[in-house]
This record gives structure tokens, sequence and C-alpha cells, in this order.
């Protein structure tokens, strides 16, 4: 365990060249900005970012995505508490005690204790990827074909089982992204598949192009649909005194910030992502906290559950991406792409091949995230006023950088009709309540599942008991079985209750 803080050591001096710290700068104030404005949200901010980044070195790339990621984060939480609004969707916890905190006057001490819980939660999973890199690197160099398949089945069998929607909906959104996925040239007979036609499919459909669809103009046309106009904002001015004042008692919350760290670094491990953390972290606190019946009243120990496990599950997500290559939230699943893109493979061996990038990047965490609790307390009254720019003004720019984000991938007209169909889809399944993480999830790991499953046939000669083949294998299929039939007994569960 401890002979990772060499590496990590290492790791600092590269991220903390003047360079790196610059970029670090500029991400996160990218990431307020696109935690801030309606419409825009981490993962679509990452992937209209990722074309700049591919002449990049890819440690200085990553800095900056996984920047505008924290500071997205950030940028949700202030939104949510001045204005109502959660900037992210993991956000949405934030508002039920940070906006009345604000109404009554309190809007210092809520943002600084959202900020500082931001923090100790980033922090506390970034540690969590430290130790525990090097354990997961060597549990990861077991797997075969047959174990990653099996583990890629328990990454969408978990979305069935936790993801917090409805399950046949979570299923049919899946079965999406393998469809879009499957699109292109099949990697191991090298025949075209469903292309129909059109040259330009046959490279497959970009990752970036559906998640600019899906996130950003799904969004907009929410945004447009649920007009924001109407929101009052509350006083933004900070006061250092009540700055000061919060940060001394926000100790007294300590029960809070260690329960909360650890369901979100649980849940940013597994599939559960920040959202879901989030919301479990805040009814796991209400229900088990002594000031559990003044959650949603503006009760700072309520603040404090959601953002650290905001946080902790977002940076912990990086731990199952680079040791893996299993995102667990859906910019963790577009950073995943841009490392396909810049040609490094997730996985054991990126940490024996490349060192400087894996400890490099989480270096990097530490360092940004203090700087996000910096910028982001500093930048409260600038952000404010753009927020009270009308959406006539701010909604035609966040299209123009979708387009110019789509057309950079490969300058092909085709991707901006693809763009517009996503985003039509993805707005539809929005209104339907289709959850769209699956559907990107399934995107990326579609290729991989897919050829990890014909190796498997082929080492087998088409038996299927190859996945219980060895006890690895077997638990592992069989947790992802369990997954999949878990809302079926709780339906059957249901019914016997009544």
């Amino acid at each position: 365990m401890f002979e990772n803080f060499p590496l990590l050591a290492q790791g600092f001096a590269l991220a903390v060249s003047p360079y790196n710290i610059l970029l670090m700068i500029v991400g996160v104030f990218l990431g307020i900005l696109v935690g801030v404005l309606p419409g825009l949200g981490a993962p679509n901010g990452v992937t209209l970012l990722m074309p700049l980044t591919f002449g990049m070195n890819p440690v200085s790339a990553i800095i900056l995505l996984t920047s505008m990621y924290w500071g997205a984060l950030y940028g949700g939480s202030t939104t949510s508490i001045l204005f109502n609004i959660p900037g992210e969707p993991s956000s949405v916890a934030t508002t039920f005690d940070g906006h009345p905190m604000a109404k009554a006057g309190r809007a210092t001490e809520a943002l600084t204790t959202a900020f500082l819980s931001s923090g100790f939660g980033a922090l506390t999973g970034v540690a969590t990827v430290t130790l525990l890199s090097s354990w997961a690197t060597r549990f990861a160099l077991r797997f075969s074909p047959v174990e990653y398949f099996t583990v890629f089945m328990l990454a969408f069998g978990s979305f069935v089982a936790f993801g917090g929607g409805a399950p046949i909906k979570t299923v049919v959104s899946i079965a999406l992204g393998f469809a879009w996925a499957s699109i292109g040239m099949d990697t191991v007979s090298g025949s075209m598949r469903l292309t129909y036609g059109f040259p330009e499919l046959s490279r497959g459909i970009s990752l970036l192009v559906v998640v600019i669809g899906l996130y950003g103009i799904a969004e907009l046309c929410q945004t447009m649909q649920e007009s924001a106009a109407t929101v009052e904002p509350v006083a933004s001015r900070l006061s250092p005194r009540e700055v000061i004042r919060a940060a001394l008692v926000w100790p007294r919350y300590w029960i809070a910030l260690m329960r909360s760290a650890c369901i979100g670094i649980w849940m940013g491990i597994t599939p559960g992502g920040p959202t879901a953390s989030t919301f479990m972290s805040y009814g796991i606190g209400r229900r088990f906290s002594k000031a559990g019946a003044r959650f949603g009243t503006g009760e700072p120990e309520g603040l404090v559950s959601s953002e650290v496990s905001d946080q902790a599950a977002g940076c912990a997500a990086m731990l199952p991406m680079l040791a893996l290559g299993l995102p667990s939230s859906a910019t963790a699943a577009v950073l995943l792409g841009g490392l396909m893109i810049w040609g490094l493979t997730p996985g054991p061996a990126l940490f024996a091949e490349r060192p400087d990038f894996v400890w490099g990047l989480i270096a990097s965490m530490y360092v940004s995230n203090v700087v996000c609790v910096i910028m982001a307390l500093t930048t409260v009254p600038l952000f404010a006023a753009i927020l009270r720019a009308p959406f006539t003004i701010t909604g035609p720019l966040i299209v123009i950088v979708c387009l110019v984000g789509t057309w950079t991938v490969g300058s092909a007209p085709l991707d901006l009709w693809l763009m517009l169909a996503f985003g039509a889809m993805g707005y539809f399944m929005s209104r339907l309540r289709y959850p769209v993480a699956p559907l990107v999830l399934a995107m990326v790991l579609g290729d991989r599942a897919e050829d990890a499953f014909r190796q498997s046939m082929i080492l087998s000669k088409g038996s299927l008991l190859v996945f219980w083949s060895n006890p690895l294998a077997g638990t592992i299929a069989t947790l992802a079985l369990l997954c999949f039939v878990f809302p079926l007994y709780s339906v059957v569960r249901r019914g016997l209750a009544r």
C-alpha cells in the first residue's frame, strides 16, 4: 500500500509545473462555468473540451479535463444554493438544505460549508485512489477475457439493480448503447455492420457526438421547456467574517463527514456514481442523524451529507476507470473514451507502461481540488452575475459550442445530424425517465464486452460454463446474475407484502 508514495512524489513533481498549474486554474474556471450554466454539465463540458486536447501531452490533457470535472461539481453547488437550480444532477440534494439556508440570510455559511465539505470529500476520494491503486492493479492482472466479460456484466447489472430508475428502462438504455456501439467495423472479422451505405459510419459513431447530443442538446431542450427565468436569486456577496465563522463550526459535523465520505467512495468505485451517492448519503443522514428531523429546512448537516459524498464519489470513480477500464459515472466514461483516443489503454498495464500519466493525474487531483475550493469561493459573485443573463443569450452560445465541438471530431456533416438526432433521443429519454448514463456506459464498453465474450467462447468452444470455470470468474458472474434478477425479487417481495 505504502509503496505508492514515492510514485506519488514523482507525480507531484510533474503536476505542480507552472504549465500544469495554469491548466488546473483554466480547467477549474471552465468547470465552474459549466456547472453554473443550465443546459451544460460535467460530461458535456469535458466532451466539448476534449477535441482541443488531442495535440497535447496526455498528462496535461487529463489534468485539464479532470480539473474541469471537479470545477463543474463545485459550480453545480453554487447554483443549487444561490438559485435553487442544480447545475449538475448530483447537486439536486444540495438544494434541499442549501437554498433554504441562503434564503434565510445564511448564504455565506451555506457556500462555505458546501465548499469545505466538497474539498474534504475530494481529498478522501483521492486518498483512496492513492492507497488502493496498486492492490487494484495486482488484482486486475489476474483477469483474462473470461473475467473481464463477467466484470462488464457486473457493471451493467449494478446499474439495473441499484441505478435508481426503472430496471426495464435501464435495460432498454443499455441495449440501445450496445446497438450504437456495434455500428462500424467488426473488430474480430473486419466486416462492416449497420452502416446502411454511409461511408462515414465505417468508423463507427463517435462517443463525443453521442454525448454532446445526449447531454448538451437534450439539456438545452429541457431548459427551454422548464425555464428558470422565474427563479429569484439571493444575495451572493460573501462576508470574510462569516466564512471564518462557518469554517470553525464545520468540524462539528465530523460524523456526517466520515459517514458521507465512506458512502461516496463506495458508490464511486461501484457503478453508482455521484448522483446516486448524494441521495443515498442524504437519506441515510436523515435517518440516523440527531438533526435528521431538520433536514430539508436549512440544516448544515444535510448540506454536508450531500456535498461530501458527491466529491468523494467523483474522485473514487477514477480508480476503476484507471485500473480496470470500468467507468462508474458518465463523466468517467467520457474520460475513458479520451484515454483511448490518446492511445492509452486503461488497465493494469497502464500503471506499468505510463506511471507518469497515472501518478501525475492522481497528484493533480490533490492540487486541483484545493484550487477548486479557493476559486469557488472567490468567483461566486461573478457567476451569480452570469446566471442573471437571460437564457436567450446563453442558450445560443451553448448551441454554438456544441456545433463546434461536434465538427472538430471528424469534420463530417453526418456528425452534426447525428448530434441533433441524439439530442432529440436524449430529450425524449429524459421526459420518459429513461436513464442516459447506462447508454453511455454501453457505448464505451460495448466493443470490449463483445470482444471479451467472443474470445471466451473461442476458448471454451461455445460453452457458457466457462464463466464459472474458476472461483474469481464464477463469483463475479454470480453477482452479475443476482444484480439482474434483484429487481424481480423486489417486485415479488412487495407483492407478497400486500
